[in-house]
């Protein structure tokens, strides 16, 4: 089996699981201005595979790098890190 290259992990959090077998991961990042030098947060939302519906809204994950599944997911859930604090009714 030959190596395909090294595939990319990022860590974000879960905004939205209402599709079927897909969880919104949001990623936020630090970058610094470009002038100033002040750190601010950027933030990017993935499309990732979740086959068992496994992630709740507010769920630490872990997702990796794949093959395109459909029209927008790119990424698959790897684990969920941490589980969301779920409110009591």
């Amino acid at each position: 089996m030959t190596d395909r290259g090294i595939k990319k992990k990022l860590t974000g959090t879960v905004v939205s699981n209402r599709m079927d077998k897909t969880a919104v991961v949001m990623v936020e990042r630090l970058t610094r201005h470009p002038l100033y030098g002040k750190y601010f947060r950027r933030h990017s939302r993935f499309f990732a595979h979740d086959p068992d519906n496994g992630c709740a809204i507010g769920d630490q994950v872990r997702i990796i790098e794949s093959r395109p599944l459909s029209r927008l997911k790119r990424w698959r859930v790897l684990e969920i890190v941490k589980k969301a604090a779920q409110e009591v009714q």
